[in-house]
């Protein structure tokens, strides 16, 4: 698929702005901003480093100033947004076109006679970003006069001015380079850290360097301040660079931690772009459109290796603030990584959180500076199970796995069975799960503001309790896979146990659709109209037996929840519905499980009207809006929310894990079934 924006989005503000692009390495940094240059962020960057693992990021080159020399006039590529509500200059006026190569930006300038591209990426597996500019057209010689902008602070906080900085010119490698040394005295956010920072390194292939250094003061993050959060920032511009161009040359600089490593720029480039060909031919299906070709590589920019530790390999859950969350990686591995071909990936992914086993559950979250891990969710660990199902599913070749897990999958049935954290436990009298105490939410819809759970969901959740069959089902599956017949009886008598109160209990009768939650702490069942009941009919092993029933879900989803970009958490006619994901942090995170449009929850919804109407082209239908949006909010990628209300403005991370994977995941599996109709 060709991303193209023409004149008359890119040189739109609003339309240049409220688009962004993102590049990553593979080992946890990333660089990322808007179509039209502002930083609307405080994650905006051309190089955010993974320093100390894949969760521990830095920014460091925050912006570049670029002005373009003709006949003695300076015209801008350059847009700033500033405190006083001034945007100066203007440079996204002068921007022709705005192109993804792949995931990687490229920007046409043109300015009369004159045409410069400029084309982003990053070396994969380092902390290193190159960005080229091309003279593609032009009468004469052209100036470029590039002021580097950075900081160094983590990328949750916000830049602070005012710090020695030192800038020193080093030694070039070539003849004619411009090689900088940057050495913050310290960290440069609102939280400074006691060590000092490491130096990192800005390299130019040619050019005069002029040490004009200093502070630029409050630059304005437009999306901060609409997130109710601080929202000026001041930046370091260290020097200017100024080189000379004739037609058709091109000119690189680097932004690096290990200057050593860097490679010649047209090598890095043609790295990336066959690393992210082999990508899609990888992939175990012949007829791949163009939209899924993109999502394909979209999906690899989630998956990051530990640089410190070459066994372990996570998911970061989304761009540009998420880090690692087990609920994520575990519903996300199956489609960015076992849908795809890469096996080994998928192995990876699932081997490395056996590490974190703790007390029979997997980390809802590892927390991003500290590596500290916490156990609030219920379902984290039923995920697991369903995404060692689905890579056998694609890999039954490799029983070596399942052995390997098989006593890890025993000992988390054999905990949640007989109690483990925050009263997850078994219920003796109708074999269901119940989970949650009172201050605690565990499910998903996990949103707690101070001491306030917005959705408590204390009891039996309808989707935990589909997950809690599925397990049971899995390790029925699995027992007989690995020829333990006795395990297996076991397994499958409980399993048996759980879906006859399941149908029992859960079913609304006079709703028609299932309780979200049953067994509350008030005594009553609640009848809120939710999607969380699509995971009855959508994972491996549907739990709602009656296809009647299973059409009555559908159909009460599809009427009230259903969206172009996924569904709504919660009915508009609810009294706790919010249809705008937008205000304060305590306003957003309200409205977030109360009627924000989640994109990954059109996967269930595909799942499960498959499941009861067999109808595959209708179902392909539900995809299509998806194509559109990969030319909004986050290019080529999948958004993590949408508003309840329309028309649907795409809000949240601009890059989510789970969306993508579960598009990804749900179109994998109409193919397969529409090969085994023909």
């Amino acid at each position: 698929m060709v991303i193209h924006l023409g004149h008359h989005l890119s040189s739109h503000r609003r339309a240049a702005f409220e688009r962004e692009w993102l590049v990553t390495n593979g080992i946890g940094g990333y660089a990322c901003g808007t179509v039209g240059g502002a930083r609307t962020r405080r994650y905006h960057s051309y190089l955010t480093a993974a320093i100390h693992n894949p969760i521990s990021r830095y920014v460091l080159l925050a912006g570049l100033d670029v002005w373009l020399g003709i006949d003695q006039q300076r015209w801008p590529l350059t847009t700033h947004e500033w405190k006083a509500g001034v945007v100066f200059p203007d440079g996204y006026i002068h921007l022709e076109r705005f192109d993804l190569d792949g995931t990687l930006p490229v920007w046409t300038w043109a300015i009369g006679m004159v045409r410069l591209q400029q084309r982003v990426w990053m070396h994969y597996g380092e902390n290193t970003t190159y960005v080229t500019w091309t003279y593609e057209r032009g009468r004469q010689p052209i100036t470029l006069y590039i002021k580097p902008l950075i900081t160094y602070r983590s990328h949750h906080d916000i830049g602070v001015g005012g710090a020695v900085v030192n800038v020193k010119a080093i030694s070039p490698r070539v003849d004619g380079q411009v090689n900088l040394a940057v050495f913050p005295s310290t960290y440069l956010g609102k939280l400074v850290a006691e060590e000092p920072p490491m130096p990192f390194y800005i390299l130019a292939e040619s050019g005069a360097l002029y040490a004009n250094c200093d502070w630029w003061w409050n630059f304005h993050l437009a999306e901060e301040r609409a997130r109710g959060l601080s929202y000026e920032e001041d930046l370091f511009q260290v020097g200017t660079i100024e080189v000379e161009l004739e037609v058709g040359e091109t000119f690189s600089m680097v932004c690096a931690l290990e200057p050593e490593t860097i490679q010649p720029w047209q090598e890095s480039l043609e790295a990336e772009q066959a690393r992210q060909k082999q990508l899609i031919s990888v992939v175990p299906f012949k007829q791949k459109p163009s939209w899924i070709e993109q999502l394909i590589l979209a999906a690899d920019q989630f998956i990051v290796q530990d640089h410190n530790d070459g066994e372990a390999l996570h998911i970061i859950s989304g761009y540009p603030w998420f880090g690692v969350w087990g609920r994520y990686t575990m519903a996300s591995v199956s489609g960015l990584a076992s849908e795809l071909g890469q096996q080994e990936r998928a192995r990876q992914i699932l081997l490395t959180f056996t590490r974190y086993l703790d007390r029979g559950m997997l980390p809802h979250h590892v927390a991003d500076e500290t590596g500290e891990t916490s156990y609030d969710s219920i379902d984290a660990t039923l995920w697991y199970f369903v995404a060692i199902w689905n890579y056998w599913q694609k890999y039954p070749k490799d029983t070596e796995l399942l052995q390997q897990l098989y006593p890890v999958l025993a000992e988390i049935v054999e905990q949640y069975r007989i109690g483990a954290r925050y009263h997850i436990a078994q219920d003796p009298a109708d074999h269901l799960l119940y989970g949650g105490e009172e201050g605690i939410n565990l499910t998903w819809m996990d949103v707690k503001i101070n001491d306030y759970v917005v959705t408590p969901r204390v009891g039996k959740p309808v989707e935990v309790n589909a997950l809690w069959y599925n397990a049971l089902c899995i390790m029925e599956q699995i027992s007989k896979i690995l020829h333990l017949p006795e395990e297996a009886r076991q397994y499958g008598h409980w399993a048996k146990e759980v879906a006859e109160s399941f149908n029992a209990l859960f079913w609304a009768e006079s709703y028609g659709y299932l309780y979200d939650v049953i067994d509350t702490p008030t005594g009553n069942n609640d009848a809120s109209l939710r999607p969380n009941q699509l995971l009855a009919l959508s994972l491996p092993f549907p739990i709602l037996e009656d296809r009647e029933r299973a059409k009555q879900v559908v159909n009460a989803c599809a009427d009230f929840l259903l969206t172009p970009y996924g569904l709504r958490t919660l009915q508009e006619r609810d009294i706790n519905y919010v249809g705008s994901y937008k205000g304060n942090f305590n306003q957003r995170e309200y409205a977030l499980h109360q009627g924000t449009v989640w994109a990954w929850l059109i996967g269930p919804f595909i799942g499960a009207y498959w499941y009861a109407y067999q109808d595959i082209e209708t179902a392909y239908t539900f995809l299509e809006p998806f194509i559109d949006h990969l030319t909004n909010h986050g290019l080529g990628t999948i958004s993590e929310i949408f508003d309840g209300n329309a028309p649907h403005r795409p809000r949240g991370a601009f890059a989510f894990a789970l969306s993508v994977a579960e598009i990804l995941r749900v179109w994998a599996e109409l193919e397969r079934a529409r090969y085994s109709e023909s």
